[in-house]
């Protein structure tokens, strides 16, 4: 009799102990009983004979996760609190019989590829740069040709036989890009993303088993998928928080790119027109400047409380009575308030942590929510003495709607995730818009990703203070980096006027065509206290009995206050108090290294805590 360890696919639970009459390979898929069900598992280790009763191994299924796979799912384990069956639960296995096939992989015809991409003297030079790095940043403005010089790459990662991971947000897989890389590469071009029917699914495994895939381009789902030949994995838009999964394992896809880059030891590349601090202290970067598109842009500062102010509402009629368009950008809806003064548009910030305090009008009071200190709001404004002190939030369903009735005979489009829900509808907006058909599109950060909007000659970015005043100690780079994207989809083709509502006038102009002096700046302000120069972790305490989340919160904190290695930063009830009839509570932890926070929380750790190690929410 042969005993193995199994672990469940996509559980929580630690892997069980059970036999089976004939020998396995370790990695192969399997199912097995657990509480009356049966449960797909999988085999990660040889086991002696326990001294328990153990149940037999039901099917011996016709995949198997190679040894790999099994190395990636065990760090994620590790480094993200989760059970290793849900790390394998993120990704797919070989299927028998097509694992032989896709270990020799399937020569790809030259007479498939279209002539080969030219580049210029500055791109050809930035390749270069790339290929020298195992990990390095591609640091190029919106339309200087990062793209090109991703597909030069794959060229020449397709003359090596091998396979390239073309990782972007899902809201950037755009029919654009897929046009663009199904008219170079065709049919070596597979697209994965979560729209694509079962079917669709079905046939993009079959080319990726057989080998005839050599680019896979996806959202972090397609970093998981049963590619045998890796030969680069490129990660575009990589300060983009979508990488980042918000349940469990609550892993960043751009750090697992870059494991995986020394695990298979192939080269990444991350790519951002603004990256994040993080990756550009941590790798060695090359500059791309300008872009093809010689638009000129003219930036105007408005400072304005009131949401559609008359010069926003003048701007965007002048714009329709010249038959020309306009994009409207409004941050994803915060949940809380921040207070913003009306006259000299001073943020209130926490005197402990630098970044923004919320509101919370039933206690009447600011509250942090890194560490929980809580102050009177005031009655004026401690910087100029005006007694005008606003909180305000906004929607794009608002504005879309407000707008509509301003301009009645004018198309105005709503374009955030409540609106455009399917691949289909993403299609048919973005075409519409291209077309003339719309006339007035309000969004999202979805408005910023990556798509060409060829007739805009305004965007109006709305918000900005709400983002500066955030819980969130990337409140500044992600206010800069929304605008500079934003501004990168106007006057593509034309010149373009941005206009930006806003009381720190001073802060964009210094930073709008200087983002590296950002970054430069921005190193000194995290030096201290937040990554990349520390490591911070967040645990979750969730319960419908808001006692029992509170205990367990208190339970664990006792015993992180006597870990030395680790800081205990904050803690208390969460800024969003209750999700879905639960009660919640956290801990925020700081220390020099992550090894610290995985021993100390590996030591503290209790039944209701769900550790969230590099988190990007704070609510």
């Amino acid at each position: 009799m042969h005993y193995y360890d199994i672990a469940l696919l996509s559980s929580p639970l630690e892997p069980f102990t059970y036999q089976s009459e004939s020998a396995i390979d370790i990695g192969t898929k399997v199912k097995v009983k657990m509480r009356n069900r049966e449960v797909f598992g999988v085999a990660v280790s040889t086991s002696d004979e326990p001294s328990f009763k153990t149940s037999e191994i039901l099917e011996i299924c016709g995949s198997i996760y190679t040894s790999k796979q099994l190395e990636l799912a065990r760090f994620i384990s590790t480094y993200y609190f989760c059970s290793l069956g849900e790390a394998l639960g993120v990704m797919l296995p070989y299927e028998s019989g097509m694992h032989s096939q896709a270990e020799n992989g399937n020569e790809m015809g030259e007479s498939t590829l279209l002539p080969q991409i030219t580049l210029s003297a500055k791109q050809n030079e930035a390749l270069e740069f790339l290929k020298k790095h195992k990990t390095a940043l591609l640091f190029g403005d919106t339309g200087s040709g990062k793209t090109e010089i991703y597909m030069k790459y794959f060229e020449e990662i397709i003359e090596q036989n091998k396979c390239s991971i073309f990782l972007m947000p899902e809201i950037s897989l755009t029919p654009q890009m897929s046009q663009r890389l199904h008219k170079h590469f065709g049919d070596a071009v597979v697209m994965w993303h979560s729209k694509l029917t079962p079917l669709q699914k079905k046939k993009a495994l079959a080319k990726i088993y057989e080998g005839s895939a050599k680019i896979v381009a996806g959202p972090r789902s397609a970093l998981f998928l049963p590619i045998k030949d890796i030969g680069l994995i490129v990660v575009d838009e990589e300060h983009d928080e979508s990488y980042k999964s918000s349940s469990r394992p609550r892993y960043n896809a751009r750090d697992i790119a870059i494991y995986m880059g020394k695990l298979y030891g192939v080269n990444v590349v991350l790519g951002s027109a603004t990256p994040s601090l993080t990756t550009y202290v941590k790798f060695p970067h090359i500059r791309l400047r300008g872009g093809y598109f010689s638009s000129k842009k003219e930036f105007v500062y408005e400072k304005s409380v009131e949401t559609l102010s008359p010069l926003i509402l003048n701007s965007l009629k002048e714009s329709l009575e010249k038959k020309e368009q306009s994009i409207l950008f409004l941050p994803t809806r915060a949940n809380f308030k921040y207070l913003i003064c009306a006259d000299c548009g001073h943020i209130y910030k926490c005197v402990f942590c630098s970044v923004g305090m919320s509101v919370h009008q039933k206690t009447r009071a600011l509250k942090c929510h890194y560490c929980n200190f809580t102050q009177a709001i005031p009655q004026s404004c401690s910087e100029c003495g005006s007694p005008n002190l606003v909180s305000s939030r906004l929607g794009t369903a608002e504005a879309a709607k407000e707008l509509q009735n301003e301009f009645e005979h004018s198309v105005v489009e709503q374009f955030d995730r409540d609106a455009i829900t399917t691949a289909k509808k993403l299609k048919s907006a973005l075409k519409r818009f291209n077309d003339k058909e719309i006339d007035i599109l309000v969004g999202t950060q979805m408005i910023s990703k990556g798509h060409d909007y060829h007739g805009v000659t305004l965007a109006v970015v709305l918000g900005l203070d709400n983002m500066l005043g955030m819980s969130d100690y990337r409140a500044r780079e992600k206010a800069l980096s929304s605008l500079i994207q934003v501004a990168g989809r106007s006057g593509r083709k034309e010149s373009a006027k941005v206009l930006v509502q806003t009381f720190n006038e001073e802060f964009f102009k210094a930073y709008i065509d200087r983002y590296d002096e950002f970054l430069e700046d921005e190193k000194e302000y995290r030096k201290e206290l937040y990554p990349p120069y520390k490591k911070l972790c967040r645990i979750l305490f969730s319960h419908k009995n808001g006692i029992k989340a509170a205990d367990s919160m208190n339970q664990m904190l006792l015993c992180l206050q006597k870990q030395s290695a680790v800081e205990v930063v904050g803690f208390g009830k969460c800024a969003i108090e209750r999700v879905a009839d639960k009660y919640r509570f956290e801990i925020l932890l700081r220390a020099d290294k992550s090894t610290d926070i995985i021993k100390a929380v590996s030591i503290c750790r209790v039944d209701l805590a769900e550790v969230d190690m590099d988190p990007i929410e704070f609510g």
